[in-house]
């Protein structure tokens, strides 16, 4: 009965409302009892059963909690409260929208554990909670979002291991986790279920232990950010075999060792940026400067030596930042201007 009464969404929504505020009270004027659903700022219906669809409430300055009474949009494919300053809890009646595609909670004030019950929205594709106050741990339910293409929970307060589960969401195109405070190793076979993986960030964490030499299993990968954790050992020389990448950024960690020659081989870079808390040593890859897409190269803050190719700028059109101080470089500066 539910189902087919769409004043269970009215409803819903305007209890909503009564639980937030916001500037020029836009919402408090728009959503009346006397006005359908459907017309109502931020809301779409289904064309045939009048149902709610989507909410999308991003940047609209709202302030409050999300009450549990949203779990009752059954119908719900979209839910967007990005943007704001919502804050509190997330109710665990959210779990019921087994409808649900999009959820977007980023960019707010919401805090507690992220729910497990996230783990039975199986038709989740994209869910974006980055910037918030989330702490504890990233639940293991998640591996029951075997729909999900994004996964955003970068800039709170998350701690522990990062589940190894989440690496055998095969639908993942993007994750990002920076900002937070994870630690442990990374799984050593963690790219061999994740081959529509482009974007890994990673950044600003704990993490330690070895790169995974199996990471060129991710060979969709565009952007990896492993910087400024507790990575030890050396670059793997599989990283070369990334031909899709375009930015690689592994700075501030622990690593040792020498840049490996393949890293040459990754024609499509634009940003490339290693910096060693030991300090990587050896001479700087000559096939690095034949990379034609670098706009940035940034390797200062190492104990690279050598001298540098006289016609290093002769193959780097697009450079517009060389970084190499805080080195032991030797030899003449190269007379070839960047062109």
């Amino acid at each position: 009965m539910t189902a087919r009464n769409p004043n269970s969404d009215q409803f819903a929504l305007l209890e909503f409302k009564d639980h937030i505020t916001g500037p020029q009270n836009v919402l408090a004027n728009n959503w009346t009892a006397s006005t359908s659903v459907c017309n109502w700022i931020g809301v779409s219906c289904g064309i045939l059963h009048k149902r709610v669809i989507a909410l999308n409430l991003t940047s609209m300055n709202l302030r409050g909690t999300i009450p549990p009474h949203l779990g009752n949009l059954s119908f719900l494919l979209s839910l967007d409260l990005s943007s704001n300053h919502f804050y509190g809890h997330l109710p665990k009646e959210l779990g019921q929208l087994h409808r649900l595609r999009i959820i977007r909670s980023s960019y707010n004030c919401l805090n507690g554990e992220i729910p497990s019950w996230l783990g039975n929205l199986q038709r989740v594709q994209r869910l974006k909670m980055k910037n918030n106050n989330f702490t504890g741990t990233i639940p293991e339910t998640l591996v029951n979002m075997s729909n999900l293409e994004i996964l955003h929970l970068g800039f709170n307060q998350l701690s522990g291991q990062v589940p190894s589960s989440i690496f055998k969401i095969s639908s993942l195109k993007i994750i990002d986790l920076s900002s937070n405070s994870l630690s442990g190793s990374l799984p050593s076979d963690m790219c061999q279920h994740l081959p529509k993986l482009e974007v890994l960030y990673l950044h600003r964490n704990e993490l330690s232990g070895n790169i995974p030499l199996s990471m060129d299993k991710c060979n969709n990968l565009k952007m990896l950010a492993l910087s400024m954790n507790q990575f030890t050992g050396i670059i793997p020389i599989t990283i070369g075999n990334l031909t899709r990448l375009e930015e690689l950024d592994l700075r501030l960690n622990n690593l040792e060792g020498q840049i490996p020659e393949e890293i040459g081989n990754l024609l499509g870079m634009e940003m490339l940026i290693i910096q060693a808390i030991k300090g990587l040593t050896g001479q700087i890859p000559t096939s690095i400067f034949n990379i034609s897409s670098l706009k940035t190269i940034d390797l200062s803050n190492n104990s690279l030596s050598g001298s540098l190719p006289s016609d290093m700028c002769q193959h780097l059109p697009k450079l517009e930042v060389l970084f190499l101080h805080r080195n032991e470089l030797s030899g003449t500066i190269p007379s070839s201007q960047i062109p």
